[in-house]
């Protein structure tokens, strides 16, 4: 097989459904510092970011009536995981997060595995998705 560089350069953007598309937003924005880019109020969608990745929110059409994702037992987005600077900023981002009504620290900072220097949190944010925050790979 030939070796050739890979044809993707990153992601583009990450497209998050969400049963409230304000607290979903507030998350992100107050409590991790992104910014509002763009919005689609018809659709409805807002588009965030923290100027290296762009986050699509959109509204599911009836939240009562979505599923909640179970990530033992259905196919898609297991997590996201953003990247942070250093230990310092995973302690920060844990500080911000853990104080951001209706989210849940599944697990305080930590090695990733047992001898590794890079660390990180899982947290579920409001409407249910996990997010993981970790530190470079070392």
């Amino acid at each position: 097989m030939e070796m050739t560089e890979p044809l993707t350069r990153g992601a583009h953007h990450i497209g998050l459904s969400v049963p409230d598309l304000d607290r979903a937003a507030a998350f992100f924005c107050d409590a991790l510092s992104f910014k509002v880019v763009g919005e689609r109020p018809d659709y409805p969608a807002r588009f965030v970011s923290d100027g290296q990745i762009l986050l699509t929110l959109w509204q599911v059409a009836n939240p009562e009536k979505a599923a909640q994702f179970d990530r033992r037992n259905t196919i898609g987005l297991h997590h996201l995981a953003l990247g942070v600077e250093d230990k310092a900023a995973l302690d920060r981002v844990h500080a911000r997060v853990s104080a951001h009504p209706g989210v849940t620290i599944e697990f305080a900072p930590e090695p990733i595995r047992a001898g590794a220097t890079t660390r990180h949190f899982i947290c579920t944010m409001p409407g249910g998705i996990r997010i993981e925050f970790a530190t470079p790979f070392a």
